[in-house]
This record gives C-alpha cells, sequence and structure tokens, in this order.
C-alpha cells in the first residue's frame, strides 16, 4: 500500500483556519490556574507553566499527515516542526512523547520508519523520548507532544515587538508551493531536496544564536504562512513594513508561484488577511509565496536595530539562508502589514 496515497492533505497546509479556530477557542469553559503564564488566550506557540520563580515548563504538541514519500523523512520533518514552538519560545528542548495514526492495513516496517525519523531528530536536540501514543486511523499522521523549560523572566513572546525593530527571517519559504510542485509531477529533484533540507533542519541553531541578543518577539512560520504569522506579531499597536525582494526563497518557488500552483491552505490564508493587508502593488508571485503554507517553517524575529546585523550574522554561521525581511513601525493606519 502506496504511503503519501493514503492522505488527503499534509504537513501544517493540513491546518484549520485561523478564522475557524479563533471561533473555536473562543467558546470553550475555562479555569484559571495563576500558574499557567501563557494560554491560547494569546496567540503564542506554546502554553508555559511557571514552576518556581527560575523554572517554567513549556508544553506543545503537533502532528499531521505526510507531504512526502519517504517515512523516515516525514517522522524527521513531523517532530523538528513539534519542537520548533519550544525554540520560539527561547526555551530547551526536555523530553517527548510520539503521537502516532496509522491504517491497519499498512506495513508495520511504515510506522517503524517514521518513528526511527522522530527519535533522529530528538537525538539531535538533545531531548528524550519518553513514551506516546498510537492508534489506527483512515490516514496515517506523526508527531510528539513536546515539553521544554524556560527562565520565566526570558521568555520570548510573539505579540511584543518594539517600534524600531528588524525583523529576521531565518529559514527560505515555499515549501507549500514546492509540495504541490512535487504531487503534481512537475518539481525538479533541487527543488524537492531542498525544501525536505529545510523542513528537517531544527530551529534549534538558529534559537541558541538569538538568546545572546535582546529579542523582543518571535514566532515560527508554519502552516498560516509568512503573513498570518507576522499579522499575530504585529497584532494591534505596530506595523510590520516586509520587503518582497528580501525574501529568502527555496530554489524554484517563485517559478512555481508564477505558475499558480497554490494550496487549499494558502487561500484559507489569503481570505484571512483579506481585509487586513493592501496587495495591489503586491505581483501575484509574491502574494502566493506570502501566503503559502511552510510546514516546520523558520523563526521570524523582531530584535532591535541596532542588535539586528551581529544577530543575523552569529545566526547565518549555522543557517547561512536567513535574511533581514523588514522593520517595526508605528502604526498610522488599520494596516498590520505594509509588503514593499
Amino acid at each position: 500500500m502506496d504511503f503519501l496515497s493514503q492522505c488527503t492533505s499534509g504537513g501544517c497546509g493540513a491546518k484549520i483556519g485561523p478564522d475557524e479556530l479563533a471561533g473555536f477557542l473562543s467558546k470553550l469553559p475555562k479555569f484559571s490556574d495563576d500558574k499557567l503564564i501563557v494560554d491560547f488566550d494569546s496567540a503564542d506557540d506554546a502554553a508555559i507553566y511557571q514552576i518556581s520563580e527560575n523554572l517554567a515548563l513549556i508544553s506543545t504538541v503537533d502532528f499531521f499527515s505526510p507531504m512526502v514519500e519517504d517515512p523516515r523523512t516525514f517522522g524527521r520533518i513531523a517532530a523538528a516542526n513539534a519542537m520548533s514552538d519550544v525554540y520560539a519560545m527561547g526555551g530547551e528542548v526536555l523530553f517527548a512523547l510520539n503521537l502516532v495514526c496509522l491504517p491497519e492495513k499498512l506495513d508495520k516496517q511504515v510506522l517503524s520508519e517514521i518513528l526511527y525519523g522522530g527519535a533522529e531528530k530528538l537525538k539531535e536536540a538533545q531531548a528524550s523520548l519518553a513514551g506516546g501514543h498510537s492508534i489506527y486511523d483512515h490516514e496515517p499522521k506523526y508527531g510528539l507532544a513536546v515539553t521544554g523549560q524556560v527562565d520565566p523572566q526570558k521568555i520570548i513572546h510573539n505579540n511584543t515587538p518594539q517600534v524600531g525593530d528588524v525583523l529576521i527571517l531565518t529559514k527560505a519559504l515555499g515549501v507549500g508551493l514546492i509540495q504541490s510542485a512535487v504531487r503534481g509531477g512537475v518539481a525538479t529533484r533541487k527543488a524537492e531536496q531542498a525544501a525536505i533540507a529545510s523542513m528537517e533542519r531544527l530551529n534549534k541553531y538558529a534559537a541558541e544564536k538569538m538568546r545572546a541578543f535582546s529579542v523582543n518577539a518571535c514566532t515560527d512560520v508554519t502552516g498560516f504562512g509568512l503573513l498570518v504569522h507576522a499579522s499575530e506579531m504585529a497584532g494591534e499597536t505596530v506595523t510590520f513594513v516586509i520587503d518582497t525582494e528580501q525574501l529568502p526563497l527555496l530554489p524554484e518557488a517563485y517559478m512555481y508561484a508564477e505558475e499558480f500552483l497554490a494550496t487549499a491552505a494558502g487561500q484559507r490564508n489569503r481570505q484571512f488577511m483579506e481585509e487586513k493587508v493592501d496587495l495591489t502593488y503586491v505581483k501575484p508571485a509574491f502574494q502566493e509565496l506570502l501566503f503559502d503554507p511552510q510546514t516546520s517553517g523558520g523563526l521570524l524575529l523582531s530584535i532591535p536595530a541596532e542588535q539586528a546585523i551581529e544577530c543575523l550574522e552569529s545566526i547565518q554561521k549555522d543557517d547561512p539562508i536567513a535574511t533581514i525581511i523588514g522593520e517595526v513601525c508605528e502604526k498610522e493606519s488599520n494596516q498590520s502589514i505594509i509588503i514593499l
């Protein structure tokens, strides 16, 4: 039985749209616990529970169906993606639990390969695999429930950028478009391999570098695409000015955008941002890249201008694709993002 053919969607492109999700969450009953210092009331990347004056636990979970044919590669990507929320909040990963769904008729060696790939990434992160849970399902799915730690005084939120900050993006865009081209049989081997390498790449290394600087805000760019994640960061207080000419792009991603190899998730992201950003003068291909859902995407950092170059150069030692894509400005209209 073919592994990838079992899936109707894959990667972070399978995420429920931001509008729908907000509606579901707003109706949930809540219990207030003062030690839960970050929950889903904000758009932060993970939950944080304070244990003591100097220690807080970070908790996050992420899983999805495959977007690549090779099971071990899928395991690596899913694990790297699941750990990113901890890195985005300035934390270190401690341990994780496997989450597995598998069609009963699928060769069990496939599951072995998925788990092996995930374990490889946990080992690279120097994090322990502590167990997990598995069920039979119609589609294969895999991910991790991840626990990390952070000093409560050093938490990096995703919605606290400051006017004058510079925006740094640590990975190239275009994963969703390239995977769409792969499914359509038109992607080159070079583009496919570049996308896989990017998705497998841990954000651990960029996160370690950024901790040496006064980062005001950070998020990881995943299924909601660069623009939705940037909009969540900007909130109601500031405006992000993003220069499309500075965006780091995966090989041939722009060409696939020109050929309208868009994704359903990208269109959901576009609909969500329809009234929030003016794209009148932005080329259609760049629009698709801005909305493109990223699986295991990079970190988007908001950092004081005087530290930006030194921080960027430090990150580029391990992640050379990282670049400055814009700046944070005072909000003078109702727009949270201005695209150049």
